[in-house]
């Protein structure tokens, strides 16, 4: 497998935890969203995903592109260790989780969208993402916090990692580096702490990349 990749992208790094917890070994191919433009601009990369975002993977002679896209097809080739519970209620949370934070959230604050929004970026990024955690921009963003009150175990979604777990470390990460007060998200906050503990979710981290910058750099 080839996975197309940013170091610092949010979509990146969930198939990276994913491959990573599946043990499946990939090339990298780092595509740089800021550099020249943004690489992902290129006629080479566009030849790969259309689309010109990252993340893109050639695997078994096909090439995906959308994070749960990508993840949903190692699920059904790798099942094991599995990311989407066999219980159908359990199932259906991991999925709204999921989509909670890669619908609702991340795309009002990724790079193209902060591109447009320019010099305010910092300010509007916090607010998307507190909205989304914390549900105060009712009724299309729900409040995510309070979700995983009623689901979580250790994880998300009781005592397994899921997909929603692979989809809430980059987004927490996300709100550090744009400085969210986690205070009022203690639920959040100890899921995250607890996924990082583990070493698929260490050594898929944007610190730990081929393409991350020295002063980036764990």
């Amino acid at each position: 497998p080839i996975l197309y990749s940013y170091f610092r992208s949010s979509c990146s790094w969930r198939v990276r935890i994913a491959l990573a917890l599946k043990g499946i070994s990939y090339d990298l191919v780092p595509v740089n969203l800021l550099k020249d433009g943004g690489q992902q601009f290129s006629a080479e990369f566009k030849a790969v995903n259309p689309m010109q975002q990252v993340p893109a993977l050639k695997i078994d002679g096909i090439t995906l592109s959308q994070s749960l896209a990508i993840i949903h097809y190692l699920e059904d080739t790798h099942p094991n260790p599995r990311l989407l519970p066999q219980d159908p209620k359990k199932r259906a949370q991991v999925r709204m989780i999921a989509d909670h934070i890669v619908s609702g959230i991340q795309p009002l604050q990724n790079l193209n969208v902060l591109k447009q929004i320019g010099e305010k970026k910092t300010e509007w990024a916090q607010n998307c993402i507190a909205s989304g955690f914390q549900g105060n921009v009712p009724p299309f963003l729900t409040a995510l916090e309070q979700i995983l009150q009623h689901t979580a175990g250790h994880y998300c979604v009781g005592d397994e990692v899921s997909m929603a777990d692979l989809c809430l470390v980059p987004q927490v990460s996300n709100a550090e580096r744009f400085k969210v007060d986690m205070g009022p998200y203690p639920t959040i906050t100890r899921i995250n702490k607890a996924l990082l503990e583990l070493e698929a979710f260490k050594v898929s981290h944007p610190s730990r990349q081929p393409d991350t910058p020295a002063e980036l750099r764990a």
